[in-house]
């Protein structure tokens, strides 16, 4: 028997101070996007076409654009994410394209682009069905995605030392730790539901890896 999906629901965005906490947050682990920055480069002709699907704050568009000449967009449901994240690659003197988009109705091309990533994202995505045929829509023939991911089976002790090495501040750390039990597990997927989700894309292959507390998704048009 095929495993139960959630029912279609609205994307779920954050918006004005909820955006600015999750980007105060997150900027705590620079490190992890720089090297995940660097992983991803390390397999990218220059000159590539990259997109990520609900960049946030747009930490990782921005480090990638750090290291080479691609033509990076960031796509994301939420105005403040897309204000937030202009502005760093301004900062940092970089150029990203983000835009404001929902990632089941993308506002971009068909076949636009090389890469494709979407990072502690997809378990918000209303629609998650959709948002994968429209990943692979996007992507060049021969183009790859990575989905970077929390699995539902994944334990609270282990969520708990990941949070632990965040570098968070004592009441982030709890808030932080409270998110994962109360609504993040609850929203993520287990491996037969990604499996169920990705056999109605058209990916010419999946590979599902497991990875810390998530899974790493690899796909190729």
């Amino acid at each position: 028997m095929a495993p139960a999906l959630p029912k279609p629901h609205k994307d779920r965005g954050m918006e004005g101070m909820v955006a600015k906490w999750y980007t105060t947050n997150t900027g705590k682990s620079l490190d992890e996007f720089t090297q995940l920055a660097r992983r991803v480069a390390s397999r990218l002709p220059r000159g590539s076409t990259v997109l990520e699907v609900a960049p946030g704050p747009g930490y990782f568009c921005i480090e990638l654009a750090k290291l080479g000449t691609y033509s990076i967009t960031g796509l994301d449901i939420s105005h403040t994410f897309v204000e937030i994240a202009g502005k760093k690659a301004f900062d940092a003197g970089v150029r990203v394209d983000f835009r404001q988009g929902s990632a089941s109705s993308m506002p971009l091309a068909s076949d636009a682009f090389d890469f494709l990533l979407c990072r502690a994202a997809f378990k918000n995505f209303g629609q998650p069905v959709l948002a994968l045929q429209e990943m692979c829509r996007v992507l060049k023939p021969g183009g790859r995605g990575l989905i970077i991911d929390l699995r539902k089976d994944a334990s609270m002790e282990s969520i708990n030392h990941h949070v632990e090495g965040m570098g968070l501040g004592p009441v982030n750390k709890v808030l932080t730790k409270l998110a994962f039990r109360t609504m993040l597990r609850k929203s993520a997927y287990t491996r037969p539901q990604f499996q169920q989700m990705l056999a109605q894309a058209n990916f010419r292959s999946v590979d599902i890896q497991e990875a810390d507390i998530g899974f790493e998704i690899s796909m190729t048009k």
